[in-house]
């Protein structure tokens, strides 16, 4: 399967910046989904009140996923890597 990643740049609730990418379908193609993957992820964090717009998700690139990342979209419509301060 090919996937979608959208490079991700968030303000925690403590002003230091999460870095994470967003792997969806390479057919999902409409921001919206993408940024909303993106809140229920933050959401599970404990971010109280994401923001995510073009300004801090951008799609980057198209690869090909392993077997972990499309279990994860087969689940839940999304996969994420947490790259920097997603703890």
């Amino acid at each position: 399967m090919n996937v979608s990643v959208w490079d991700t740049y968030v303000k925690r609730d403590d002003s230091i910046t999460m870095h994470f990418d967003i792997l969806v379908q390479s057919s999902v193609t409409d921001e919206s989904i993408v940024f909303n993957f993106g809140k229920a992820y933050l959401k599970t964090k404990g971010i109280t009140n994401p923001i995510i717009t073009t300004k801090e998700c951008r799609f980057c690139h198209i690869e090909t996923a392993p077997k972990s990342v499309i279990d994860d979209i087969a689940k839940k419509g999304y996969s994420i890597i947490e790259m920097e301060n997603c703890y």
